[in-house]
């Protein structure tokens, strides 16, 4: 499940004329893999055929893989670097925005939200 979470916190940050766009294409290093995500405006992140949904909290990023349950990061954006720490990271995972999205094939579907009290804690 780490793992994911790495690839899944891949996912974020451009601040553009004060409001946040969390669509891009991003990079994550995987011990010696290097993984990319694609993140898109419609609520989905793709890395491979895994498709997930997030959302932006406050501070936080969730990020459902549509198992009924919300896995909750923390993030900081500086400049096109995303670092997003907690959740079932053992340490913080630094990302890199390279450029923007591919669209979502229409034979992969977003998971459904699952409540905002249905976090994992």
């Amino acid at each position: 499940m780490q793992v994911r979470a790495i690839l899944l916190g891949g996912m974020l940050l451009f601040v553009a004329q004060g409001r946040v766009h969390l669509d891009g294409t991003w990079q994550a290093h995987a011990g010696d893999e290097i993984r990319h995500i694609v993140v898109r405006s419609d609520s989905s992140a793709q890395f491979g055929d895994e498709v997930a949904r997030w959302r932006l909290v406050g501070d936080s990023l969730w990020i459902t893989l549509g198992d009924g349950v919300w896995q909750v990061y923390g993030m900081k954006l500086a400049g096109d670097k995303l670092t997003i720490s907690g959740g079932d990271l053992e340490k913080p995972v630094t990302l890199r925005r390279l450029g923007p999205p591919v669209a979502r094939p229409d034979s992969l579907a977003i998971p459904d939200a699952p409540p905002a009290n249905a976090r994992a804690w």
